[in-house]
């Protein structure tokens, strides 16, 4: 994970932040200052993070971190993040997290793929901030909503 510092601990997260329930939360993508920016912003809102750098590393720590959400940059080496939420979607344990994508690709056809490999939301950077936060402080797992 290229020395990134993460919160994660295991174990099962069910505090409350002030008016905001803490959450689990899977930071992706390959670059290092987008993964540096989200991190902290979702740690000064109280949340826990874990990093991944590229689309099987993604994987491997969904399913260790098993986060609530997940924000998925879709232009990832190894596997796009595409494949990343199909992947995930396949598995018991992924089928209710929240999948993010938070990505430059805003055609069309990219937001139809998203939503046809399992991903919840499609952002388009540069995300405004206050809306990404928004989202993820009220997002729960689906079998809640």
């Amino acid at each position: 994970m290229r020395g990134h510092n993460t919160s994660y601990a295991g174990g099962v997260i069910e505090e409350e932040q002030g008016s905001v329930k803490r959450r689990r939360v899977l930071v992706v993508d390959d670059h290092g200052d987008s993964v540096d920016w989200l991190t902290q912003m979702l740690i000064a809102d109280g949340h826990e993070t874990a990093v991944a750098y590229n689309g099987a590393e993604a994987v491997r720590m969904a399913e260790a971190f098993r986060p609530d959400v997940a924000i998925l940059d879709l232009g990832l080496p190894i596997l796009t993040g595409h494949h990343v939420a199909r992947l995930i979607r396949s598995q018991p344990w992924g089928r209710e997290m929240v999948l993010i994508a938070l990505t430059g690709w805003s055609a069309g056809e990219d937001k139809r793929k998203s939503a046809e490999t399992g991903i919840d939301i499609h952002l388009v950077k540069p995300a405004d901030a206050k809306e990404l936060r928004r989202l993820v402080n009220e997002t729960a797992r689906k079998a809640k909503v």
